[in-house]
């Protein structure tokens, strides 16, 4: 018994410290919860080209005042309309290349912001697969490592209910096997059990009891059934272990029970 106790503490002892382990465990956590979306950073460089005109108009404007400078020589030097015409022709040819460099700019600028655009939509659609791949890694993660620790919860609650399951039968079988060792003496068919008979005798396992005398000692004498026909078929006389001396009181494993031979009492079987 003393064995059985201080295996059960061990054991009492092993399952708080597993409890308390279990308690105490870090949280299942999403390693990629806090994964920023960078895509506000993106953005295309050449949204806001601008045409380089300061060239151009004062390209123009020197035309302007060589074409000047040249009428008023052509005015002092009497020249006549045709130089003029021609100055003119020169001069409205110099301003449509100023034009058309100004266009060339704008179709420039125009599809490098196209490219720039279609360049900064490609990164944004790459940042968000990153984020949404970021999830599902970080929900498949937590969700593997919940499935880990659930199974490994219920093999070790299941190993230990299993455990206890066969503790308890060998328990059982060993208690069985005391009390069949303790009372198989007992002769069925109403012979007497004789004086040196050890029995369970405790309240609980007995029903129909009445007493029926007392012993010269002082000790009741009563008839009882036991209600686990373990312990005996029929009807028996015999005494209650909570009325006799400590002395022949035997501890037999979960019960009680009486050694006879060292009272004044007779346990045997009288039905």
């Amino acid at each position: 018994m003393r064995a059985t106790k201080r295996a059960l503490k061990t054991q009492q002892a092993e399952q708080r410290k597993l409890e308390g382990l279990l308690a105490s465990r870090q949280a299942v956590i999403n390693p990629y919860a806090n994964v920023s979306d960078l895509s506000v950073m993106i953005s295309n460089p050449f949204a806001n080209l601008q045409v380089a005109t300061q060239a151009a108009e004062m390209q123009a404007a020197e035309t302007d005042i060589s074409l000047a400078g040249t009428l008023d020589v052509l005015r002092q030097t009497g020249a006549g309309a045709g130089g003029a015409t021609a100055l003119a022709q020169a001069a409205a040819r110099s301003k449509q290349g100023i034009a058309a460099s100004i266009e060339q700019q704008e179709a420039q600028n125009a599809q490098l912001r196209a490219q720039g655009e279609s360049q900064a939509m490609q990164m944004r659609l790459a940042e968000a697969q990153r984020i949404q791949e970021a999830d599902i890694l970080g929900q498949t993660f937590m969700f593997q490592a919940q499935e880990q620790r659930d199974v490994a919860d219920l093999s070790r609650t299941s190993a230990m209910i299993q455990q206890a399951g066969q503790q308890y039968y060998d328990m059982k079988a060993a208690n069985k096997a005391m009390v069949g060792d303790l009372v198989g003496s007992v002769v069925q068919g109403g012979a007497a059990i004789g004086a040196a008979a050890i029995a369970a005798s405790e309240r609980r396992l007995k029903k129909n009891i009445k007493i029926i005398g007392k012993s010269n000692s002082g000790i009741n004498i009563y008839v009882f059934e036991y209600i686990n026909k373990l312990f005996g078929d029929g009807v028996y006389q015999g005494a209650m272990v909570d009325e006799v001396p400590e002395y022949a009181v035997v501890n037999m494993g979960e019960h009680k029970g009486i050694d006879y031979s060292k009272i004044d009492v007779e346990f045997k079987r009288i039905k």
